[in-house]
């Protein structure tokens, strides 16, 4: 492979913005991700963990890899089976709305634009010993057109070096290039794919320890990644909510057969704020909750 440029360094200390304000989003611009303090309140923090117990116990709906738990098992315990929950807000009213959430639709227009769609949602309970994720980004998983893909990734706790907060390359998304990928068995990860070869090193990466209730935004070409929960006892809970700018399509997954790429536009979207210019297509309702796998029971390669 061609040798890749140097890419300027430039300190980024985690700073808590109040506010949505002119220095955030200029921080996600120019480092890639900025952090909301307060995004959400003790109250609403303290609702979706209590959702998230019940959607480890199978109350709101079937969950691909998610068994029923007896009734004299802990919350504790029972979440502690699950490192992660894809699309939990298919099942949950109280995640479906946090898709809604004021405090972070206001930063996601600012960031994206006037008109935004969301995607996915991810459950984080990543209990002491649970795996982290190696080096990515998110727009490998999840392709725009036009470079929009935002997350919004709400602390549910206190996250901290110990317990397996994020970390982050600051300026590694300005590129905009999707670096090569491989398998890994690095028993810190769960059986997600690493991407390598970036002009980075891991000493060049900022841990992202924030209190439960902020928010981290950032763009889906920041290199980030997490280690284990190193911790005694206790979770590191996070709930991750992907967006994208309205006006792009969205190729995501398998082409339908008989479809051009340069067509494809999955549609089991959410719109959170705006008008869509495609809601002549309609919308679909096919994403369904499921279990990330995290090696303990194999990664199905």
């Amino acid at each position: 492979m061609s040798a890749v440029p140097q890419v300027e360094r430039r300190p980024s200390p985690v700073v808590l913005h109040e506010t949505v304000s002119d220095a955030l989003i200029e921080q996600v611009r120019e480092d890639g991700f900025a952090v909301l303090a307060g995004a959400l309140s003790p109250a609403e923090v303290a609702e979706i963990n209590a959702e998230a117990a019940r959607l480890c116990r199978g109350d709101l709906g079937e969950i691909s890899g998610v068994e029923a738990a007896d009734a004299d098992e802990s919350d504790a315990d029972v979440m502690r089976r699950y490192l992660c929950i894809h699309f939990p807000n298919k099942l949950s009213k109280v995640i479906q709305r946090s898709l809604h959430h004021p405090r972070i639709v206001d930063a996601l227009t600012k960031v994206i634009g006037p008109n935004v769609k969301c995607m996915q949602s991810m459950l984080f309970m990543k209990a002491e010993g649970k795996p982290g994720q190696a080096w990515h980004q998110d727009e490998f998983f999840i392709p725009t057109r036009d470079r929009s893909l935002t997350a919004a990734w709400i602390a549910l706790d206190d996250a901290t070096i110990e317990n397996g907060c994020l970390w982050v390359l600051p300026g590694s998304h300005r590129r905009g290039v999707i670096y090569p990928d491989r398998d890994q068995d690095d028993e810190r990860f769960d059986c997600t794919v690493e991407l390598y070869d970036f002009p980075y090193r891991d000493e060049d990466a900022v841990p992202v320890e924030i209190p439960a209730g902020a928010a981290v935004i950032f763009n889906g070409y920041l290199l980030h990644r997490s280690l284990p929960n190193s911790g005694r006892d206790g979770f590191r809970r996070a709930l991750t909510n992907h967006y994208m700018s309205a006006e792009s399509l969205l190729p995501w997954g398998k082409v339908p057969d008989n479809m051009h790429v340069a067509k494809w536009d999955y549609r089991d979207i959410e719109m959170v704020a705006g008008e869509d210019p495609y809601a002549y297509k309609g919308t679909e309702d096919f994403a369904r909750p499921g279990v990330r796998p995290d090696k303990e029971g194999g990664c199905g390669r």
